[in-house]
């Protein structure tokens, strides 16, 4: 409903958001939007590694400094193919008086993240938005995204750290929910590993899923193994080049490697650990803007952020289940690092009900549409 408040709804429950699927419009270049227009907004602040500089948000964020809200971006003028336009970016924010920073000295800042401070009932309200994919209205049609919009005190206030810290306001390195790279995710990402390692030895329930663009890193990678060969289930999604090689006997014989590639660029990044439960749905969820690689744990400013909401974690089960079950746009790695499309093994080329991904989801977000509009 475009007339209901945003910000209510936001405070009411986390809205996950799985784009192209869901309208990126009318989410979170909504909430950008409503933001800007809002007089009881104080402050905008925004991580912009790519985006264009015609786009709903910079329109968005030049009419907030224009009525005197304070806005801040961080820019990031290295974003590799768009550093002309950033570069133009920049200098059209500072125009407007939008404070422009440029993130960590020898850092690329790669989070997607957004921060709105309002001001309600005499007390200052935080919002933020954390996602996997850019600021950017074009590739949110093309790239598949999640993202999650919350009002969550634990989050937002470690949004604010982590924006003072980007703009120069302060030194802050530690983190209560978030993981933020280069200073916690490596370490974060490393004992959730163990933890189901350690599951594992003592009989509990262990795995662990993973989602994400590439796979490199030498450490994570090591890791994985060892998990491997405590018998935690490991899957992972790596849509572009992978450095592990999986069911490789006495190393890595319990590790599954898929890749998807259907109608849109599988972009999201996703982590699942079971911690303990049987249930996905009761073990730890995690979306943002890293891959596990070298350079976005250790050369990058990442955010990667908890998902605690229910229904969150239940949409995310679904998009990893649809994606580890694609027998339609998967291809499956072999141990010697070849490829194989799943479709084969189906046993038939062309199937009369939709099993790859985008089929799938497309229909769910139809039947989300069909419940809307019924209630």
């Amino acid at each position: 409903d475009q007339e209901q408040d945003i910000f209510s709804v936001i405070r009411e429950n986390d809205i996950f958001v799985n784009h192209p699927y869901e309208s990126f419009d009318s989410s979170v270049e909504r909430f950008i939007h409503a933001a800007a227009v809002d007089p009881d907004v104080l402050a905008i602040k925004q991580c912009l590694y790519r985006t264009d500089i015609d786009s709903p948000f910079i329109k968005s964020l030049i009419a907030a400094a224009d009525s005197g809200k304070q806005v801040s971006c961080i820019v990031e003028l290295r974003a590799r193919f768009d550093e002309d336009q950033n570069l133009q970016l920049t200098r059209l924010l500072e125009k407007h008086g939008i404070h422009v920073a440029y993130g960590m000295m020898g850092y690329k800042t790669h989070a997607k993240a957004s921060l709105v401070i309002r001001r309600e009932e005499g007390r200052l309200q935080a919002y933020g938005h954390i996602g996997t994919g850019n600021y950017h209205s074009i590739t949110a049609r093309q790239y598949s995204d999640v993202g999650i919009l919350t009002s969550c005190k634990t989050i937002t206030d470690d949004l604010i750290e982590i924006f003072n810290f980007l703009t120069g306001r302060s030194r802050h390195s530690d983190y209560q929910s978030l993981l933020v790279a280069p200073v916690t995710m490596r370490n974060r990402f490393l004992g959730l590993i163990d933890q189901e390692i350690e599951a594992a030895k003592a009989g509990n329930p262990s795995r662990i899923w993973a989602k994400m663009n590439q796979l490199e890193d030498p450490e994570i990678m090591a890791r994985l193994i060892q998990a491997s060969q405590a018998g935690v289930e490991v899957q992972l999604v790596i849509r572009g080049f992978c450095c592990l090689r999986p069911g490789v006997p006495g190393i890595s014989e319990n590790i599954r490697i898929i890749s998807v590639i259907g109608r849109f660029l599988e972009h999201s990044r996703i982590f699942h650990f079971a911690s303990g439960s049987e249930d996905p749905l009761d073990g730890e969820w995690f979306i943002g803007s890293a891959d596990w690689m070298k350079r976005n744990l250790d050369g990058r400013v990442e955010i990667v952020v908890p998902v605690m909401d229910a229904a969150a974690r239940h949409r995310l089960n679904r998009i990893m289940m649809v994606n580890m079950n694609d027998r339609h746009d998967a291809w499956e790695m072999k141990p010697d690092g070849s490829y194989y499309p799943l479709r084969l093994e189906s046993g038939r080329k062309e199937q009369t009900e939709p099993s790859g991904t985008f089929d799938l989801l497309c229909r769910d977000a139809r039947e989300a549409d069909a419940g809307r509009m019924e209630s």
